[in-house]
This record gives structure tokens, sequence and C-alpha cells, in this order.
């Protein structure tokens, strides 16, 4: 069994202590460290946070030759265990890689565990040190009842993170198997018992949409950890647990009924990272059946695996009822306008979008709007023309399509012919022509009519101000108005306005919000923009168009016919 124990080494120097243990080594023998943690599709190079490697057999040194930026040779004499010591500085407090303070601790193992190539397919084990007094431990992976985590092979172990400290901790039961959440850095007056009713509800909802309303899950205990801070958002899923991270505004409070915007979102990152239970972890891309941690692994089906399950999180919401028809409309209406507002949707395909995942969607810059779009976002409107296509023919769902794709998978990996297959199965005839243009191709999915027929509102909306000069703003450094982004083929692009840029004054009049503007601004009319660049002061001529694109508000129709309240009810539930 390969061995690991984590120390913490120095809290205030944010320091874990990696012993690994190899019993009866080859010689030689590479040890690696991932450079990417599946799930998160960017190379984030882990292996840049280790130092002080030492490596010994008894009381014997063992040299270790560094081969590449993550990769270690080292060549023991016999069969005694080989012992091999390093610090791995963790203050990172995203959900992918690990962190440590004096407060709190948590880890992925793909940043902390060395890999012994070989050797992936053997038990693994993981001893905690001692903590500090009062730290608790919750991890999915498995307790050997001896201090220690037991995982079957290497990509397992890099499965389970681990969350250390003094967190909130509940659990309630769903479909028979135990679900625990705990919470650190939580506010005081934070309702934890609401958390776990609603979280209950969408993991019991999600179980009955997999596997019927009496089947089990593929586990026997899940664990949510989600850290609460100041601002944050994200989430990466495991095979029994996710890790989250929220700011703690949006958790739930005690004695508030109402269900903010912010709750509502973090209940829609709970119920995606939980639906990747099966949507992506197991059920998933062909190409990632076999994890290669040393390099990119490339697929074009996130659209797929992140982005239909990204249409089911919400849908998720409103039916169980945590969100009513209407609002959860105002989020699909939000994402649709976030996609139509991306010039970039001309120009990649959700497909292309798939494979540049390692290059594009996690390295944003000013031009992303203009070059890409998302396989999240496009991904769940892709999956609502496809839901509602098949429910306007009368055929079946995009739930017979996931629940076939499950079944005929074995809940293993699968390819776009797979996906397409399953179409056909369910929609009795082939869907190529669909998949060619709304997956592979970059124009406007026609999602108005299709929304219409399901007894939804489909409305323009005026167009914010900076919104229809193509401006993306945020606070600048003096004057609190600096561009950050500029549409292509937009008003503001066409002036000459660049990305950094910081907005002084329209029309000789000082602005700190480029809003206060359209108080003198005539609509439609030209306006003169100071600015400056380069710590240079500018002026620039703004000539307006009429009619600017605006927004799409999406709402319940109010007297729909029958066939279409039919077919809305049986979409969302209501």
């Amino acid at each position: 069994m390969i061995r690991y124990r984590i120390d913490i080494a120095d809290v205030h120097a944010h320091l874990y202590r990696v012993t690994l243990t190899v019993p009866q080594p080859s010689s030689p023998l590479k040890l690696s460290l991932p450079v990417w943690i599946p799930g998160s599709y960017m190379v984030r190079e882990f292996g840049r946070h280790l130092s002080h490697l030492e490596a010994r057999q008894g009381h014997t040194a063992v040299p270790l030759e560094q081969l590449d930026k993550t990769t270690w040779l080292a060549r023991p004499a016999g069969r005694g265990a080989l012992t091999v010591t390093y610090l791995v500085y963790a203050f990172d407090t995203s959900v992918r890689t690990a962190f440590l303070d004096a407060s709190r601790g948590f880890f992925n193992n793909t940043s902390l565990c060395l890999r012994v190539e070989g050797r992936e397919a053997e038990p693994h084990r993981i001893e905690l040190g001692s903590l500090p007094r009062g730290w608790q431990v919750a991890t999915s992976m498995r307790s050997d009842g001896r201090r220690g985590h037991v995982a079957a092979d290497y990509d397992e172990l890099v499965d389970h993170p681990f969350e250390l400290g003094t967190f909130w901790r509940g659990e309630f039961k769903a479909a028979g198997a135990t679900h625990e959440f705990v919470v650190a850095g939580a506010w005081p007056g934070f309702d934890g018992e609401r958390l776990l009713a609603d979280t209950r509800r969408l993991c019991e909802a999600q179980i009955a949409f997999w596997h019927g309303a009496r089947g089990k899950p593929p586990y026997e205990r899940y664990v949510f950890m989600l850290n609460a801070v100041d601002d944050g958002y994200g989430g990466l899923e495991h095979r029994a647990s996710t890790a989250l991270i929220a700011a703690r505004r949006d958790l739930p409070r005690v004695g508030a009924a109402a269900t903010p915007d912010g709750y509502v979102t973090l209940l829609g990152l709970i119920s995606h990272e939980f639906f990747h239970t099966w949507n992506v972890k197991r059920l998933k891309p062909a190409p990632l059946a076999r994890i290669d941690y040393t390099r990119e692994n490339y697929t074009e089906l996130l659209w797929f695996f992140e982005g239909f399950t990204s249409y089911y999180d919400d849908l998720f919401l409103v039916r169980t009822g945590l969100v009513d028809a209407g609002r959860y409309l105002k989020l699909v209406g939000k994402t649709l306008n976030g996609v139509l507002a991306a010039p970039g949707r001309r120009v990649q395909s959700v497909a292309q979008s798939s494979f540049d995942a390692w290059v594009k969607y996690y390295r944003a810059d000013e031009n992303t709007p203009n070059a890409t779009v998302s396989y999240y976002t496009k991904g769940a409107l892709v999956a609502l023309a496809i839901d509602l296509t098949l429910r306007t023919e009368g055929r079946g769902t995009l739930d017979d399509v996931m629940r076939a794709l499950w079944s005929s998978s074995g809940g293993g990996p699968i390819d776009e012919a797979a996906i397409a297959g399953a179409l056909q199965q369910v929609g009795g005839r082939s869907y190529a022509a669909e998949l060619a243009a709304w997956v592979h191709g970059t124009d406007d999915l026609p999602l108005q009519p299709l929304l219409e027929q399901a007894a939804v509102t489909v409305k323009p909306e005026p167009a914010a101000w900076a919104a229809g000069l193509g401006l993306r703003l945020s606070e600048g450094p003096v004057t609190g108005v600096q561009v950050r982004q500029v549409m292509r083929g937009s008003v503001a692009e066409r002036a000459g306005l660049s990305a950094g840029d910081e907005l002084l004054a329209v029309d000789g009049w000082r602005v700190r919000r480029l809003d206060d503007a359209q108080q003198w601004v005539r609509a439609g009319e030209p306006f003169e923009l100071l600015l400056v660049r380069d710590q240079r002061l500018r002026t620039v001529r703004v000539a307006p168009e009429a009619g600017s694109a605006g927004a799409l508000s999406l709402a319940p129709a109010d007297k729909p016919g029958k066939s279409a309240a039919a077919l809305r009810r049986a979409w969302l539930g209501h």
C-alpha cells in the first residue's frame, strides 16, 4: 500500500509536510505531481509549491534527480521502503488547490500527493498528523478506523478533498445515503437547518431523476464542503463530495423567510456540483476515461458535461419549488442575454470552446467576449433548445435522453455519437442537423419560438447605456470608471476606446458613473468623452446608433393556450 502522512508544518508559513512511503520500491522509481485537477481544465503547475524534497531508505539518503517541472527520479537500493518527505506551500483559497492558516486547512490531493508511477492501481492511504485543538476533519474518503483514510487507487485518492478546521457541520439522509454538509467561515446567525433542508430537496430530486423514486445513488456517503468568504464563488465536483466557495452574505439567515438572489445563486451552485456526481464523474467524455495527469486532456464535449449540467442546476430549483417559474425564467434570461452580448458567439462554436478550454476559458482577458463563447452558458442554451424541441415534437424529453445515456453506457464514458444515438432513440428521428448547427455552428439558437411554444413570453428591453455602447466597465483607480472590455463592432470600438482607458468626463462634465451622463446627453446624439490612457489625456467622439440591441426579458405567458400551458407545466413542474 502506498502511504502518505500529512502534517501541519507551520500554519503561519502556510506549509504542509508530506511523508510518502513506498514499500518494495523498484529502481529506478519515478515520482510526479499532477499539473491539473480533473474538473478544472487548465494546467496549474501544482509542483511549483513543493520544496525540500528528501528521500531515504532507512538511515541511507537516496538522491532525487529532477527530470522536469513536476517529476523526480529515485534510485533506491534493495527492497527496503523508500520514504520521501517534502513541504507544500498552501495559500490558495480556491476549490482547486490547497490552503492552510491558523484557522483553516483544505487540500486536494493533486496538490499534495506525489504519484508513484507504475503503481497507481495499488491501494493508497492517507494519515493526518496532529491538528490544532478543536479542529475537525471532513472528507468523503473511506476511514480505515485507525486515523487514516484509504482509496482503492491513485485516481480515487485525488478525488476526495479534505476540509480541516472549526466548521459548522450537519447531515441528512436522502435515498438511504448519508449526506454531510460542512460550512467554514459563516457569520453568526447562519441558518444551517434551512441550508440542509433545501439541499436535501435538491439531492432527493436529482437521485430520483437518475435512478427513479426508489433508486439508490452511486455512493453511500456524500460530503458538501463550503468555504464562506467575503467575496467568492465556485465549485469543483468529486465522486462523492464537492468543494464550494461562496460569499458568506449569500448564506441563509435565521429568521429570514425570504430567498434573496445571492442564496438562489448558492443553491444553483450546490445543484450544479451535485448533478456532476452523474454527469462528468460517471458519465464522462471518452477521452477522459483514463486521466493523464501530466498534460492537457482534450475533449469537444464540455458543452454537454458542463453546459447541460448548467441547464439542469437551476431547473431543479424550480422543479423542487425553491424558486417559482417567474424567477426561474429570469435566470434563463440572464444566461441568454449573457450569450447574446458576447460577439465571440459568432466566432467560436461550443465544441471549439470545449476543446480550447485549456488556453481560453480559464485565461480570460479583455478580448475574451469577442473571441470565445462559454461552453457553460451556451451549452445550457443548447440543452434548453434540445429539451423544448423534444417536448414540442411530443416524443420525449431531455430527461429521457440523459437517462438513456446513463443506461446505455452503464454510467461510463460516452462520445458525441452516443449523445446523437440517445437523441434519436428518444426523439424518433435524427438530430444530426441540430447538433451540427447548435453545437458545431456559430448561429444563434432558435430559442424565442421554442420558448413561446412553452408559454413563455419573450420581450426586448432597452440596453443599459454602457452596454449599448459596447462597453464593460470596472472600478477605476481615480474616477471609478475604467474600461474593462470593448465589444467587437461596437460604437465604443469605432470611437477608438480600448480596455484600460479611464473615463474622466462627458461633454466637459466630470463623471464617476458613466450612466450619470444620460442626464444631459440626448439619446442617439454624439458626445465627447475625455479619457486617460498611459498617463495621457485624450478626447474621443462617440456617435451612438439608434436602436442598439438590448436584452431580452422572459416571463410566464399570462393567458397561454392549453397545449402551451401543459408543455410548460411538464417542463418546469409548475
